[in-house]
C-alpha cells in the first residue's frame, strides 16, 4: 500500500504548528516519517553544526554515524549539492558510508530553514534495494519545506 503523504503531511502540520526550534521539529518529523512506512529502517536528520560538517541529529532505529563530513557518503552529498539524493544500491554509490550493514537503498533530502539557509539533510534508509520513488522525494520535500521554512 501506497505512502498517505497527504495524512503524513496533515499530521506534522498539526504536531508541529507555531514551533520554530529545529530540534523539536527534527524529532517529530523523525519520529512521525519512520513510522509510516515499513520500507523505512532508519529515519533521521544529521545537523550542519560546523562549516562542512554534518553531526547526528533526531533519528529513529539503530545507530547512526556520529559526524559526516560534506565530502563523504550519500548524506555528505546532498549537504554538498544541495539536491535529493536518491540511492536505489548503496553498494553502487561511490565513498557510500556503510553506518549499518542491513542498509540497502538511501534517500536523502537537504533541509533548509529561513532564507534557505542549510540546516542539514534528512536520511532515510531502507533494508530493501530500490525503495524509494521519486515521488517520496517529492513528497518529502514538500513536507521538509513547509515545515522548517521559519526555522532560523
Amino acid at each position: 500500500m501506497p505512502l498517505d503523504y497527504e495524512t503524513l503531511s496533515k499530521t506534522i502540520t498539526s504536531l508541529t504548528e507555531g514551533e520554530t526550534d529545529a530540534v523539536a521539529l527534527m524529532a517529530t518529523v523523525a519520529c512521525e516519517v519512520h513510522h509510516s512506512d515499513d520500507r523505512f529502517d532508519w529515519t533521521g536528520f544529521y545537523r550542519v553544526t560546523a562549516p562542512e560538517i554534518l553531526k547526528i541529529g533526531p533519528y529513529q532505529g539503530g545507530h547512526g554515524c556520529l559526524v559526516i563530513p560534506f565530502s563523504r557518503g550519500v548524506c555528505g552529498a546532498a549537504a554538498r549539492s544541495r539536491e535529493a539524493q536518491l540511492v536505489a544500491d548503496v553498494d553502487a554509490f561511490p565513498g557510500h558510508i556503510a553506518c549499518a550493514s542491513s542498509t540497502r537503498s538511501e534517500l536523502v533530502l537537504p533541509v533548509f530553514g529561513a532564507g534557505g539557509v542549510l540546516l542539514g539533510v534528512f536520511d532515510i534508509d531502507s533494508n530493501q534495494p530500490d525503495a524509494f520513488t521519486q515521488e517520496d522525494a517529492q513528497k518529502l520535500a514538500e513536507i521538509l519545506a513547509s515545515t522548517f521554512r521559519d526555522v532560523t
